[in-house]
């Protein structure tokens, strides 16, 4: 009896002392792999397609609007079908400077921009491609004005925020 005893109580020490072992052969391994994974994971391909993922996402150019402080108010001749309009304008540009630019030229395109709109027919401004007409008209004027003082062209699009005929 005392040796089935003994024998119990060896096993459990040694199945014990298997266990403990085992599991420090796997912590090991798992701190090994670990290592592994950390210190290897910036393989040349890895970094050539995080590197390619950055420009794509960079690639897009940043863009800024400039909205006119006031809107533009034209009155038609006498005998036109409208009597007045009134037009809100936000150019689509490329760079902060570009804003400054407008700011500083606002009086020249203001003015160049009135007698545009103002040599426009009421009757070609009610439908939408006098709109579309006139909008690629503001957009080449602005870029005269801009070509002219700054030496730049650096409106993308014109938007009407705002188009009210009377």
């Amino acid at each position: 009896m005392a040796e089935k005893n003994q024998k119990a109580e060896g096993e459990k020490k040694s199945s014990k002392k298997l266990i403990i072992i085992i599991l420090a052969v796997l912590l090991v391994l798992a701190g090994a792999g670990g290592a592994y994974f950390f210190l290897a994971g910036d393989d040349p391909e890895n970094v050539a397609d995080v590197a390619e993922t950055e420009q794509k996402t960079e690639a897009k150019p940043e863009v800024f609007y400039y909205d006119f402080s006031k809107p533009l108010i034209v009155n038609f001749p006498t005998g036109s079908r409208m009597r007045l309009m009134q037009v809100s304008i936000s150019l689509l540009v490329d760079s902060q400077e570009a804003i400054e630019d407008l700011k500083k030229h606002d009086p020249m395109i203001r003015n160049n921009l009135l007698m545009l709109i103002s040599a426009q027919s009421s009757d070609e401004l009610s439908s939408r491609e006098g709109k579309e007409t006139l909008r690629q008209s503001v957009q080449g004027e602005v870029s005269a004005v801009l070509e002219k003082m700054t030496g730049k062209q650096p409106v993308k699009e014109v938007f009407f925020t705002s188009f009210v005929m009377q």
